[in-house]
C-alpha cells in the first residue's frame, strides 16, 4: 500500500465524521413534522427525503471501513492493532445495514403513520445497537494505544465512548417512556444526536492523529533516505 493510499482511507473517517452527522442534523432541520428533541436518527430514513439518508449511511458505512482498514496498517501491530479495526468495522457495518434497511415509523413520524413494528425495523435495531457498541467499544479498546502519545488521548477516548454508550442507553429509555405515555415528548432524539456526536467527533479527532502521525513518519522515512544517499 502507498504512503498516499493509506493517507486517503485514514482521511475516510474524518471524512464519515463529518458527512453523516452533517446531513443529519441539515436534513432534520428542514425537515416537515421531524424534532431533532423528539425523533431518532433512523427516522430522517422513512417519509419525505428518506432516499437522503439511505444514501448517506451507506456512504458514511463505506466511508468507515475505508478507515478501519486503514487504520489497521497504519498501527503496525500492538496494543488495539487487531480489535480495534474490527470494532470500527462492525460500526460501519451497521451504519450500511441501517441505510439499506429502513426503521418502522414511530413518535409520530412520519406524519399520519401508525406506530408499528415489523421485521424490517427490528433488523434496523439491531444495525443501530452494532453502530453504536462498535463505535464506543472501538474508543475503550484504542485509549492505551491512543494514550501511548499522550495522556489527554486516553482519558478523551475513554470519555468518548462512556459518552457514546450512555446517551444512546439513555435514548433507549426515552423512548419507552414516550411510547408508554410516561413522558411526551421524552427526548429520545436529542439524547441519540448526543451519541451519535461524541462518536463521530471522536472518529474525525482519531483521523486527523493517525493521518498526521503517518505524514510525519513519510516525512520522517523520506529524509532517512536521502541522508544515506
Amino acid at each position: 500500500m502507498t504512503p498516499r493510499t493509506l493517507s486517503a482511507l485514514l482521511g475516510s473517517g474524518v471524512a464519515a465524521g463529518v458527512l453523516v452527522p452533517v446531513l443529519l442534523w441539515a436534513d432534520g432541520a428542514t425537515r416537515p413534522g421531524y424534532s431533532l428533541w423528539h425523533h431518532g436518527a433512523s427516522q430522517l430514513g422513512t417519509g419525505e427525503r428518506a432516499w437522503l439518508q439511505a444514501i448517506n449511511f451507506v456512504l458514511g458505512g463505506l466511508l468507515l471501513a475505508a478507515f478501519a482498514a486503514g487504520m489497521r496498517r497504519a498501527l503496525r501491530g500492538g496494543r488495539g492493532a487487531t480489535w480495534g479495526p474490527i470494532l470500527l468495522a462492525a460500526a460501519a457495518a451497521g451504519l450500511i445495514i441501517a441505510g439499506l434497511v429502513p426503521t418502522d415509523p414511530a413518535l409520530g413520524y412520519p406524519p399520519g403513520q401508525p406506530h408499528i413494528v415489523t421485521a424490517s425495523g427490528v433488523v434496523h435495531q439491531v444495525a443501530g445497537l452494532l453502530l453504536f457498541a462498535g463505535l464506543s467499544a472501538a474508543a475503550f479498546v484504542l485509549a492505551r494505544r491512543l494514550g501511548e502519545a499522550s495522556r489527554a488521548w486516553s482519558l478523551y477516548s475513554r470519555l468518548s465512548g462512556t459518552l457514546i454508550i450512555v446517551f444512546a442507553f439513555a435514548a433507549g429509555i426515552a423512548y419507552r417512556l414516550d411510547t408508554q405515555g410516561l413522558w411526551r415528548p421524552a427526548p429520545a432524539g436529542l439524547l441519540e444526536h448526543l451519541s451519535l456526536l461524541a462518536g463521530f467527533c471522536w472518529l474525525i479527532a482519531v483521523g486527523m492523529h493517525l493521518r498526521r502521525a503517518h505524514a510525519d513518519r513519510a516525512a520522517a522515512a523520506y529524509a532517512g533516505g536521502k541522508t544515506r544517499k
